[in-house]
C-alpha cells in the first residue's frame, strides 16, 4: 500500500441510528415545548403545582432537549468527519425518535404520571387519539426506514 491509498471506511450504522434517534427526540421535544407550551399555551410540562413551578418545569424541559440537540449534532458531526455516517439509517433513527418522544409524552406524561393533559377544558379524547396516532405512524415509518437501510454500508460479500 502506498501513502496515497486509503482503505475503505465502513459506516457505523448503530451510532448513526442512535444519533438520528437522539436528534429526533430533541426536535419533537422542541416542537412540543414551542408550539403547545409557549405559542398555544395549552399546558406546561408539569401543571400540578403553582404557575412558577409550571414555568420552571418548562425551562427544565427546554434545557434537556437543548443538551440532547447539541450532543446529537456533535455525534452527527463526528460521524461525518470520520465518513462513517450511515445516512439512511440516521434518517430512520430520526423519524423513530420523533415518534418515540411523542408516544412517551402521550402515554407516560399524559396518562400514567398525569404531569399534564394535552389540553384543558375540552374533551381530550380526540387530542389524545391524534397525538398518539401520529406517534404510532412516525414509529412505523421510522421502523420501515430502518428495516430498508439494514444493509447500508455492507458489501455484497457481507450480506451473504
Amino acid at each position: 500500500m502506498t501513502g496515497t491509498e486509503t482503505r475503505p471506511v465502513t459506516v457505523d450504522r448503530r451510532r448513526s441510528v442512535l444519533t438520528g434517534t437522539m436528534l429526533g427526540v430533541a426536535i419533537m421535544a422542541a416542537v412540543d415545548e414551542i408550539v403547545f407550551h409557549q405559542m398555544l399555551g395549552w399546558h406546561h410540562f408539569y401543571d400540578r403545582s403553582t404557575p412558577d413551578i409550571s414555568l420552571l418545569s418548562d425551562g427544565l424541559l427546554q434545557t434537556a432537549y437543548l443538551v440532547l440537540l447539541v450532543a446529537g449534532f456533535f455525534w452527527f458531526a463526528d460521524l461525518r468527519r470520520r465518513e462513517t455516517l450511515a445516512r439512511r439509517s440516521a434518517w430512520g433513527g430520526f423519524v423513530l425518535g420523533l415518534g418515540a418522544f411523542q408516544l412517551f409524552d402521550g402515554i407516560v406524561d399524559h396518562k400514567l404520571l398525569e404531569l399534564h393533559k394535552i389540553r384543558y377544558g375540552v374533551d381530550v379524547l380526540p387530542y389524545d387519539l391524534a397525538w398518539n396516532g401520529a406517534a404510532l405512524v412516525l414509529l412505523l415509518v421510522g421502523a420501515i426506514m430502518l428495516w430498508r437501510s439494514r444493509d447500508e454500508g455492507r458489501t455484497r460479500a457481507d450480506r451473504r
